[in-house]
């Protein structure tokens, strides 16, 4: 999308008013009504980030409320989040044809109205399809509030936007479990998907009078690429549910998850193809040639894995490992969320003084120091454990998107802006799905092989089980069990759940270093970007 696609309106200062009024005539400083408009769009891509998280910490809640199994609650989340990948490439086309400010009220608007309707859904699918059209209609604030930021801003202004957006985009879904743990636990899980009301409407009501008319070009419908955007959605839908689905379904042993990985996977190449030989592509893949943008968007996939994987991971061993009810996780949660906030404004200020990639490469090798911190976890390892491998992530956080973003964008020419917001964006929400259910599976297959470990060593031919036995026998024998047999009985069910647990834990560990690994190799990538003008102390 041009930069002259999107205008927002700006009072035209007065003779006797230009001197004094150089904020509006300084090229270099962005007006009063331009501010007020990115920090209204920043509202709405913190929302529409939020709310990918906030049932993560309720989900046991929700399926009890909605009368679901454990296996499909799951899909609560990845509903949303299928929604939101599915329209964020759309998002530069949509604007195009029916206008930046047409887009933003009508779906900011449609975005609260099924975020209630979220509430009102009394079985799965209902709750499915709505959480569905939340995702869709809120995932197009994200590139949005991006576009903003680098096609209305002035470039030595561009890294406070960019600070902005980190804040939303990292501190969004680290306070999502905690806001949805609270309401939660104390009005009931409805009340979660009633937190995007207020917000939604200061955000409207901002837009409507800073965002200037502009006429609908329905012309452009007849050149949309229709196929592209059909191959797409079929494509990321269908992978989505192999990523969803995959891990309870044993994977490739369900005749099920082969037929959607082959959906998949040949929506996905015709996709590819189509956007490259396209005259007017969807999606510009054409920019990813470009070398900052290419590696920066390989990095956001890093970042976006570990990211939502992490935020996915914690909230799990909370509540299967440590019996954590939602607000005790969003309690645990909030160490990563709240020390950006006081981090995130300083880093515009380290951007102009400091080369940005050194800036983002500390920042992800903290937030990996942060994940090999939790390796070695035992089954005391809870709440007060986390708190500072939390602090230390919430750092790492903080250092991290923004300089990555002005790595990977800040060479990208102005009309580009928008398709290029797009598809990072897009593939970062992407890693995140890929990361949830890669991370997933990891916890289940390291459990089985950490039981089959632990099982093997567990005999009744070594004197310390059978000691162990022997006590909990004992245990049972006093607490109500009289008859020997059925204590001895329960003393190695009650063996056998601790050696399961402590499976479990060690499952967890490993998925940790695997966040980790990540990191580095995210961190590896954006030490092969190049600097770019203005984001370095030498270069400012």
């Amino acid at each position: 999308m041009s930069s002259s696609s999107l205008s927002i309106s700006t009072p035209a200062p007065s003779a006797a008013a230009a001197t004094p009024d150089r904020a509006v005539a300084d090229p270099n400083r962005a007006s009063a009504t331009i501010w007020i408009a990115v920090f209204a769009a920043m509202i709405g891509a913190f929302m529409a980030i939020l709310n990918i998280q906030i049932t993560n910490a309720s989900l046991l809640n929700i399926e009890g409320g909605i009368g679901t199994g454990v296996d499909n609650g799951s899909w609560i989340s990845t509903s949303y989040l299928i929604g939101e990948i599915i329209v964020i490439p759309l998002t530069d086309y949509l604007s195009r044809v029916f206008s930046f400010r047409r887009i933003i009220l009508s779906f900011a608007t449609l975005f609260a109205v099924f975020s209630v309707a979220c509430a009102f859904t009394v079985d799965l699918a209902s709750m499915i399809a709505m959480r569905g059209f939340q995702g869709f209609f809120g995932g197009v604030l994200i590139p949005m509030a991006f576009t903003l930021v680098f096609t209305k801003l002035p470039k030595g202004q561009q890294p406070i936007g960019l600070a902005m957006f980190s804040l939303a985009v990292t501190f969004a879904p680290a306070i999502g479990p905690t806001i949805g743990g609270y309401l939660t636990e104390t009005y009931g899980w409805q009340t979660i998907f009633f937190v995007n009301v207020v917000p939604t409407a200061v955000m409207v009501t901002t837009l409507f009078f800073a965002l200037e008319r502009q006429p609908m070009q329905l012309s452009l419908l007849r050149e949309g690429d229709w196929f592209g955007i059909a191959t797409m959605a079929i494509g990321l839908a269908s992978l989505q549910a192999v990523l969803e689905e995959g891990n309870k379904d044993d994977w490739f042993g369900s005749p099920f998850i082969v037929r959607l990985a082959i959906v998949a996977a040949v929506s996905l190449s015709l996709f590819v193809y189509n956007e490259l030989v396209v005259e007017k592509p969807l999606l510009q893949l054409r920019l990813l040639r470009q070398w900052n943008f290419g590696i920066g968007t390989i990095a956001a996939v890093f970042l976006g894995f570990a990211l939502f994987g992490s935020v996915y991971l914690l909230p799990a061993y909370l509540g299967q490992v440590q019996g954590y009810n939602a607000e005790q996780i969003g309690n645990v949660l909030a160490w990563t969320g709240l020390p950006q906030l006081l981090l995130i404004p300083l880093v515009p200020k380290l951007m102009q003084r400091f080369d940005a990639r050194y800036i983002a490469t500390i920042g992800l090798l903290l937030f990996a120091t942060s994940s090999f911190m939790n390796i070695e976890m035992s089954l005391d390892y809870s709440g007060d454990q986390f708190l500072v491998p939390n602090i230390v992530r919430a750092v790492g956080q903080a250092l991290t998107l923004a300089p990555l973003s002005a790595l990977s964008l800040g060479s990208v020419a102005p009309q580009d802006a928008a398709a290029a917001s797009g598809i990072s964006n897009m593939m970062r929400n992407l890693g995140g799905a890929i990361g949830t259910a890669v991370l997933a599976t990891i916890v289940t297959k390291r459990e089985q092989f950490h039981s089959n470990i632990i099982g093997h060593s567990i005999t009744l031919g070594r004197e310390e089980v059978r000691g162990r036995i022997a006590q909990l026998t004992n245990y049972f024998t006093a607490h109500g069990v009289p008859d020997p047999n059925a204590a001895r009985e329960q003393a190695i069910i009650a063996l056998g759940k601790t050696i399961k647990r402590q499976a479990l834990v060690m499952g967890f560990s490993d998925t940790f270093a695997v966040i980790g690994v990540m990191l580095v190799l995210a961190a590896l990538a954006v030490l092969l970007t190049r600097r770019v003008k203005g984001t370095g102390g030498a270069a400012h």
